[in-house]
């Protein structure tokens, strides 16, 4: 079983935020997919990290996910793809870890 999470940002590069109908589509499709999703939206995290060592860029994520029996790489890989182009991001960060259901 694998846990797998998608951060998505709520603001384009010129801090507009997205239409909720974006978040609305991927949760639709992951459900449909996996069966089921977690949305973390109420409180979104932010995201802190350096583009050339001196200067620190921010984001505000939402955070999505959902639990699979595999982890399908080459599906996984082209779902951020088109993520990457709906959202407008040079890259958009999906993780995975292996759990345990208890």
């Amino acid at each position: 079983m694998h846990l797998i999470q998608l951060l998505l940002p709520l603001y384009d590069n010129r801090d507009q935020a997205f239409a909720g109908r974006l978040y609305r589509e991927v949760g639709e499709a992951l459900v449909a997919r996996f069966g089921g999703l977690t949305a973390f939206t109420r409180a979104p995290a932010t995201g802190l990290w350096q583009e050339d060592g001196v200067h620190t860029e921010r984001d505000e994520v939402v955070v999505y996910e959902v639990m699979a029996e595999t982890l399908d790489r080459d599906w996984w890989a082209a779902y951020r793809a088109r993520l990457e182009q709906r959202f407008g991001q040079e890259e958009l960060v999906i993780r995975a870890w292996p759990i345990e259901r208890l």
